[in-house]
């Protein structure tokens, strides 16, 4: 690459940033409150924070000595095979429309400080309007219009201001002594309620991994870097930047109400919470640039799950229709499908005692397993290379993902598994229409699409008895 060219360090960090922050930091708080007490949130941040960055050194390194591995499923596919492929690659096109479903909610409860019958985000009449916009923005992609740059910018500013005035705002109205007056005990009576240090910090793995949902975007963009090196520290930099912002987004306003007060919030807390600082306009404010923020991402976010369909599609992975474009160059197939399945999971929204947690946390655990190969991958491959350094990295990535998993989100892990059975019917036509292995699930296939069906019934299963509760 000609070093003249190129994005500079510093434009890079601020691009890795940028493309990382999403609806999430804006109702961190109240999420994070409903189960644990400030010196727990802080220690999960570390943890977390760690194993994010070894995540997202492992994706800089991959991208830049495997450059021509189109979408992160690829890392699955070279490194175990085609049906590892279609696991990472399905599970992240999951993860990505379950992500509009969360989108979806907090739009409205954005919507809902200005017009009652909102509130919440989970009323028949969020639905209806949330349903509108998922098939508009579906309609409007689907005739080959795109985000341009002028918009992603007014989405960015839109997402910075009100974030760094909150965080400002917060840091002259901080008590130190309401902060530290139950600093690791749980005073909530909500889902972790007079809990130990252990299982309050369980409780904020999946949301706290949640907002770095799409940090596997900002790495793509190293390849834009003058420099090796810049995309490196880039990354670092970046991912700190990052874990610096959502702390004291999340942290400052444990000094200015009690945790109680937090978890009992309304969701976006932000919005809320400035407006009791500052009054009313706080939440006019906020409210706003989180309304444009959200639709930008939201439209964003309906490209990708088609072009990742669409991207499994060429490997061979899906059948061929889901790749097939219209005279607009968009993916039609795919993106109605994927509109019509966050139009049933919009329905249960109504039913969802928690809808945006339980959103978030599905759209966490299907990317999950993308993560995890991604771990993998690097393992073998920094193995096979004899690069100790990025071995160790890849090792610490992978650990941290399948602890996290293990702990906080096995249960939705198991409901995900219920997305995958249409996915392995698609999977097996593709092997008919393409002729691979003689148009049959290998043995090994055939092993690991009952797990993932014995993992479905057990998800069907718990939710029956309660033991999930959605």
């Amino acid at each position: 690459m000609d070093e003249n060219k190129g994005l500079s360090l510093g434009a890079l960090t601020a691009a890795v940033v940028t493309s990382s922050i999403g609806s999430g930091v804006f109702t961190l708080t109240s999420s994070l409150a409903g189960g644990a007490a400030p010196g727990p949130v802080l220690l999960a941040w570390l943890i977390v924070g760690f194993g994010i960055l070894m995540l997202a050194l492992s994706l800089n390194n991959l991208l830049l000595k495997k450059p021509d591995a189109e979408g992160i499923h690829a890392y699955a596919q070279e490194g175990f095979g085609n049906f590892a492929g279609f696991v990472s690659g399905w599970g992240y096109w999951l993860s990505a429309w379950l992500g509009n479903v969360a989108f979806a909610t907090v739009l409205m409860s954005s919507l809902g400080y200005f017009l009652p019958m909102f509130k919440g985000g989970q009323n028949v009449a969020s639905v209806i309007l949330a349903s509108v916009v998922s098939w508009a923005l579906t309609f409007i992609v689907n005739r080959g219009v795109e985000s341009a740059a002028a918009v992603n910018t007014i989405i960015t500013i839109c997402k910075l201001i009100p974030l760094f005035a909150f965080i400002v705002v917060g840091i002259f109205v901080f008590k130190g002594g309401m902060f530290t007056a139950h600093f690791w005990t749980n005073v909530t009576s909500g889902v972790a309620g007079g809990s130990d240090i252990w299982t309050q910090f369980k409780s904020c793995l999946m949301i706290m991994m949640w907002v770095f949902v799409g940090v596997e975007g900002a790495s793509m963009l190293s390849s834009r870097a003058k420099s090796k090196n810049d995309a490196g520290r880039a990354t670092i930099i970046g991912i700190i930047s990052l874990l610096v912002i959502y702390v004291l987004a999340s942290v400052l306003p444990y000094g200015y109400l009690s945790q109680n007060e937090l978890a009992k919030i309304n969701q976006p807390a932000m919005l809320y919470i400035f407006q009791d600082m500052v009054g009313k306009w706080g939440g006019a404010f906020i409210s706003v640039g989180l309304i444009i923020a959200i639709l930008g991402a939201w439209l964003s976010w309906t490209m990708l799950p088609a072009d990742t369909t669409m991207l499994m599609a060429e490997e061979k992975l899906l059948p061929s229709y889901f790749g097939k474009k219209n005279k607009n160059g968009a993916p039609t197939f795919s993106l109605v499908l994927t509109a019509a399945l966050i139009q049933i999971f919009l329905l249960v929204l109504l039913f969802s005692e928690e809808a945006y947690n339980f959103a978030l946390s599905l759209c966490t655990a299907a990317i999950v397993v993308c993560y995890i190969f991604v771990g993998m991958y690097q393992v073998k491959f920094s193995a096979q290379n004899k690069d100790t350094k990025q071995m160790w990295i890849g090792i610490f990535a992978l650990a941290f993902q399948v602890i996290a998993i293990t702990l906080a989100g096995l249960h939705f892990l198991l409901l995900c598994c219920i997305g995958y059975i249409p996915g392995l019917y698609f999977y097996y036509r593709a092997k008919k229409e393409f002729d691979i292995d003689d148009g049959k699930l290998t043995k090994a296939e055939i092993i690991y699409s009952t797990l993932i069906v014995i993992g479905a019934i057990a998800g069907v299963v718990l939710v029956a008895m309660g033991l999930i509760t959605i």
